[in-house]
C-alpha cells in the first residue's frame, strides 16, 4: 500500500495490493487526487469494499451494489436508480458507515425528503431503493439488519388520485394539434392504444400490420446520456400484439404513405422523449383542457375500457401488464361502481331466472 506524490509534484496518487474473491494477489492505482487525505479516504474505502467489512462507508457499498445492478438492470431502468441515489440519497447518508446507519438516523433522512414535499409515490420510491442496499449489505457482506426496515415506510406506492383525459377532453386537446400530422397521429396512437411512450417512439414499420389491424410492440425507445438508445420491452409481458381501430389503420396508413423511402426498420416517429410532453404542454395552454403527464395518456386508456365494462384480464394484457394483480392494483378506485352495476346485473338475472321457473312450473 503506498500513497505518494505524483511526477508533477502536486497532485497525489494511491497503489494498493490486494488479494481479490478467488486469493489472487492484485493490484490497483488510482491517480490525481488533490490531497493526501483524499488518496488515503481512497484507499481505506476500496480495502474495505474488497475485504467485504461493514464498516465500509454507505457510498462504498452503493458503489458495489450498483456494479452488481449494472449488469442486471436495462441501461435506462440503471440511470433512474443512479440519478436517485446521486440526488437524493449520497448526499445525506455518503459519508457515514453502513454499520451506524441506525433506524433513527434513516428516520431523520425520511423526515427531510418528506419536507421537501415530493409525491408520495416520489417518497416511496426513494425510501424502497434505500431499503433495497440495506437489503443487499445484509444478504452480501454480513449486515446484521435493515434499518430501513426498522424505521419503517413512508410515501405511498400508487398515487392518491390518479389524472386521466375523458374521451370529451382528448378531442377538445386535439383541436389545438390538428394541423399538425405527426404531433395529431403521436396522440392519438397513445390515448387509444394505451402503449407506453418508449413503445411508441420505438415503432417502426414492420410493428404496423395494417392488415390485420395490428401493432406488435416488442421494443422501447430511451434516451441516455444524449444517446439514443433501442432495448427490450419493460417486461416480458409488454412484448404483444394488440389490436387497433379502424380510424387508427386509416391514419397510420396515411402517416407512412407520405414518408419518403420509408424502410422496415425505420422508426416512424424518430423524436427524442420530450416530443409528446411538449405537445401536451402547448396543446393544453390553447385548449385550456387540464395538463396531465405523457404517462397518463395510458390511464386514460386504461379507464375508456373499464368504463366499457372489459375484464381486468383483457386489459392486463392490451396494457403489457406483468400479471392482472398490477392492474387491479393500478385502478382499483375505478372499479367499485363496476362491482355495483355486476351485482345489480346478477340480482336482475337472478329475478329472470325465479320469473321463469316459477312460470315453467
Amino acid at each position: 500500500m503506498s500513497v505518494a506524490k505524483m511526477k508533477d509534484g502536486k497532485r497525489w496518487y494511491v497503489f494498493i495490493r490486494y488479494k481479490d474473491w478467488d486469493g489472487t494477489t492484485r493490484q490497483h492505482k488510482k491517480e490525481g487526487f488533490i490531497r493526501r487525505a483524499d488518496a488515503q479516504q481512497y484507499e481505506r474505502d476500496f480495502l474495505d469494499r474488497k475485504s467485504g467489512s461493514t464498516s465500509m462507508t454507505f457510498n462504498s457499498m452503493y458503489k458495489l451494489y450498483m456494479e452488481d445492478c449494472e449488469t442486471r438492470l436495462k441501461p435506462t431502468t440503471f440511470s433512474l436508480k443512479k440519478s436517485l441515489f446521486d440526488t437524493r440519497i449520497i448526499p445525506y447518508l455518503g459519508n457515514l458507515k453502513i454499520d451506524e446507519i441506525t433506524p433513527s438516523v434513516i428516520r431523520k433522512w425520511q423526515n427531510d425528503i418528506i419536507g421537501l414535499n415530493f409525491s408520495q409515490t416520489y417518497l416511496k420510491k426513494l425510501n424502497s431503493e434505500v431499503s433495497a442496499i440495506f437489503n443487499y449489505a445484509t444478504k452480501y457482506y454480513g449486515l446484521k439488519n435493515n434499518p430501513v426496515r426498522l424505521a419503517g415506510s413512508i410515501g405511498k406506492s400508487n398515487a392518491d388520485r390518479m389524472q386521466f383525459w375523458t374521451i370529451d377532453e382528448f378531442e377538445k386537446f386535439t383541436q389545438a394539434i390538428k394541423h399538425n400530422t405527426v404531433q395529431y397521429l403521436c396522440m392519438n396512437v397513445l390515448f387509444w392504444t394505451g402503449m407506453r411512450k418508449g413503445e411508441m417512439l420505438a415503432l417502426t414499420k414492420s410493428d404496423i400490420d395494417l392488415v390485420n389491424k395490428t401493432i406488435h410492440i416488442n421494443k422501447t425507445y430511451a434516451r441516455i446520456n444524449m444517446v439514443n438508445i433501442i432495448q427490450e420491452p419493460k417486461t416480458p409481458k409488454s412484448n404483444r400484439v394488440i389490436s387497433i381501430p379502424q380510424f387508427l389503420v386509416d391514419m397510420l396508413e396515411d402517416y407512412m404513405d407520405q414518408l419518403y423511402r420509408l424502410n422496415d426498420d425505420d422508426r416512424l416517429f424518430p423524436y427524442g422523449t420530450e416530443y409528446c410532453r411538449n405537445i401536451i404542454k402547448r396543446g393544453c395552454a390553447k385548449t385550456g383542457v387540464k395538463r396531465i403527464r405523457v404517462h397518463d395518456l395510458r390511464h386514460s386508456h386504461a379507464s375508456m375500457l373499464i368504463e366499457m365494462g372489459y375484464s381486468p384480464l383483457l386489459i392486463a394484457e392490451r396494457l403489457g401488464h406483468e400479471n392482472v394483480k398490477t392492474t387491479l392494483q393500478t385502478y382499483s378506485h375505478l372499479y367499485p361502481n363496476k362491482q355495483e352495476e355486476l351485482a345489480s346485473a346478477i340480482d336482475e338475472l337472478k329475478k329472470c331466472y325465479d320469473s321463469a321457473t316459477q312460470e315453467n312450473s
